[in-house]
C-alpha cells in the first residue's frame, strides 16, 4: 500500500532572528519569533499571526535540527486555526554553516520535513481537526517556505 496525498496550501513564514538559549540540557536551543507570513491553497488561504508563533529549534547531539512550532493562522473568512508541528532537519556542517549565515540554500541540498496538525472551533475549517498532514520545506533568508500536504 503506497500513501495518497493532495497540496493543502504553500506556506511562507516570516522570522524574526532568534534568541540563542545556547546549550541547555536538551541540546543547543534556539527560539525563533514568528513574524507573520501567508499561506494560500485550494481551501484554505491567509495570513500567519505576527502576534502568536515561534519555533523552540533543538540542535540535538547527533547533528540534526528538531522543531517544535506553534502558529496561528488566520484564514480569510476570519477563522482561527491553531497550527502546530515537529520536524527535523537534516544537512551537512557545510549546509548548516550557510543557513546559519542567512544565505539563500536550495532545499534540495538538505532535508526538512514535519508534521503539522491542526486545531480550530471555527466550523467552515472542522475538516482540519480530522486530518493528518505532512510538509516538506526550506528555509529563505527572510524565513520558512513549506509545501502542506493532507495525507488522504
Amino acid at each position: 500500500m503506497s500513501l495518497q496525498s493532495r497540496h493543502l496550501m504553500t506556506l511562507f513564514i516570516n522570522l524574526h532572528p532568534p534568541f540563542e538559549l545556547g546549550p541547555t540540557p536538551a541540546g543547543g536551543r534556539r527560539i525563533f519569533p514568528v513574524s507573520g507570513g501567508h499561506f494560500r491553497g485550494e481551501r484554505l488561504k491567509g495570513e500567519v499571526s505576527p502576534l502568536i508563533g515561534s519555533d523552540l529549534l533543538l540542535a540535538r547531539a547527533d547533528g540534526t535540527f528538531q522543531q517544535d512550532v506553534r502558529l496561528l493562522l488566520v484564514a480569510d473568512d476570519g477563522g482561527l486555526i491553531l497550527m502546530t508541528y515537529r520536524g527535523v532537519r537534516r544537512s551537512s556542517p557545510s549546509v548548516d554553516e550557510r543557513l546559519a549565515k542567512g544565505e539563500a540554500v536550495d532545499p534540495s541540498e538538505y532535508y526538512l520535513r514535519s508534521t503539522p496538525y491542526f486545531e480550530t472551533a471555527a466550523p467552515q475549517h472542522a475538516w482540519l481537526n480530522e486530518i493528518v498532514a505532512v510538509q516538506q520545506g526550506g528555509r529563505r533568508p527572510d524565513g520558512v517556505e513549506y509545501d502542506v500536504f493532507e495525507i488522504l
